[in-house]
């Protein structure tokens, strides 16, 4: 923003967060279209992407890996549950945890979503380098609000 005249900072073509919030319409758009065949909406796609990636997991670890709470993420269980796609346990070690695991359906989707990040690349135009580059600036973009958040509160 600093070659911008601070007169046209407040245009709405000037705010980094409409950009991210277009972009992210834009994907979700592109994802509605792609999931629908695995029955999936693109916030169920992201809580089966972590149990793909990490086996079974309590919903608080869940949780922190999407960056949600307890309060959005139950529903999501709750759907994929009532799909036969996971199961919702009381933990053995501690009847407070609750264990998100993948049924064999669960596990057998994965093979079908192996299409997904192929099909939402290509409609990105970007081929992996820049879709690489682009995830790590935007990693970055997220450790620093994190941090300003942090330091603002």
């Amino acid at each position: 923003m600093t070659t911008t005249p601070t007169a046209d900072w407040l245009r709405l073509d000037q705010q980094i967060c409409f950009s991210l919030n277009a972009a992210s319409r834009a994907f979700g758009g592109v994802y509605r279209v792609v999931l629908k065949d695995l029955g999936l909406t693109y916030p169920q796609y992201l809580v089966m992407l972590v149990l793909w990636e990490h086996g079974d997991l309590p919903v608080k670890k869940l949780g922190e890996h999407l960056r949600l709470d307890s309060g959005t993420l139950s529903p999501l269980l709750k759907r994929l549950e009532a799909a036969g796609l996971v199961r919702r346990e009381r933990s053995a070690r501690d009847e407070r945890s609750v264990e998100v695991r993948l049924t064999d359906e669960g596990t057998a989707l994965r093979e079908r979503a192996l299409q997904v990040p192929r099909r939402i690349a290509a409609a990105t135009g970007f081929d992996t380098d820049a879709i690489g580059e682009l995830r790590e600036r935007l990693d970055q973009l997220t450790a620093a609000l994190d941090t300003a958040a942090l330091e603002e509160s």
